[in-house]
């Protein structure tokens, strides 16, 4: 284990401190990922490379992501080596290096770990940043094979919702219980990523990922982790998939899930509630009633 956290079922994190002792390693790569792409240039942690999701994640034309070439390519232009480990750490409790961690995964890298706690709990201990914008040296990284056991379709979410009526199969939808209920059909400040029909995917369970973590960004213990998830039937046994809006708060729960908690079938919708919220014929339940 990188830094003690041998409580969790995989060694994915690392500490602040970890990464503070670790910062002139020559193995040791940071990438920084935020929902504000703002942030990287008031201040980062010394070395660390920017990855913009929106830019570098999503194909230009087409809602889906860029191919397995372009990944390569771009962990190339980072500097990456195959066998570097790769911090991902971020803004809000690390919600879009989740997304990263999640679909680097899926994309086939290897050696990725998440700094708990991310970019605000670095900032809080007062640990330094700068705006000096490293120039890696580029790399060829190998070729990629996209793992596909790690992302849900929309075709295949529909087919999952036998499974999880007959108690064979879990739904995790992690967004706010407003948003689950269907009084609103979009996060607060972000009402370009709202839909046609609010409410939420039938048999789902709603466990908010900011349930997951602390006040300080870090994530909660194996042991209230597990409580959380199966005090809601979802167990290890289970086929299990999470949504959100657009899927980077369901990334993070999906880390939550396979990662720290080792649950063996976990998959990410991608396509969330901005797909089936205005999908053509597909099911909604709806809890909230006009009074």
């Amino acid at each position: 284990m990188l830094n003690g956290m041998s409580d969790y079922a995989k060694d994915v994190l690392v500490s602040t401190e970890w990464v503070a002792e670790h910062l002139n390693d020559e193995n040791v790569r940071l990438i920084e990922v935020d929902e504000d792409i703002l942030l990287y240039d008031m201040g980062h942690i010394p070395g660390a490379v920017k990855l913009d999701w929106q830019r570098d994640l999503w194909h230009d034309t087409e809602r889906d992501f860029v191919t397995a070439d372009k990944v390569s390519e771009l962990l190339g232009r980072l500097g990456i080596r195959e066998d570097d480990t790769v911090v991902l750490y971020g803004d809000k409790s690390n919600w879009w290096a989740a997304y990263a961690y999640w679909f680097l995964t899926y994309s086939g890298v290897q050696g990725l770990k998440l700094m708990n706690g991310g970019r605000q709990k670095w900032a809080a201990e007062g640990r330094e940043l700068t705006e000096e914008v490293p120039s890696p040296v580029p790399t060829t990284y190998p070729a990629l094979t996209r793992d596909e056991s790690l992302r849900a379709y929309r075709d295949e979410v529909k087919a999952h919702l036998e499974a999880v009526q007959s108690g064979q199969g879990a739904m995790v939808d992690v967004r706010s219980p407003d948003e689950f209920s269907g009084k609103v059909t979009h996060m607060p400040n972000y009402p370009q990523e709202g839909v046609l029909r609010g409410g939420h995917i039938p048999g789902a369970r709603n466990i908010p990922w900011a349930k997951a973590t602390n006040e300080d960004g870090t994530f909660k213990s194996a042991d209230e982790l597990r409580a959380l998830y199966e005090g809601e039937g979802v167990t290890a046994d289970k086929d299990v998939i999470a949504y959100c809006r657009i899927a980077e708060r369901s990334s993070h729960s999906w880390f939550v899930l396979r990662e720290l908690l080792g649950y063996p079938k976990v998959r990410n919708y991608d396509g969330s509630w901005t797909e089936w919220g205005n999908a053509v014929g597909m099911p909604i339940e709806k809890t909230y009633r006009e009074e």
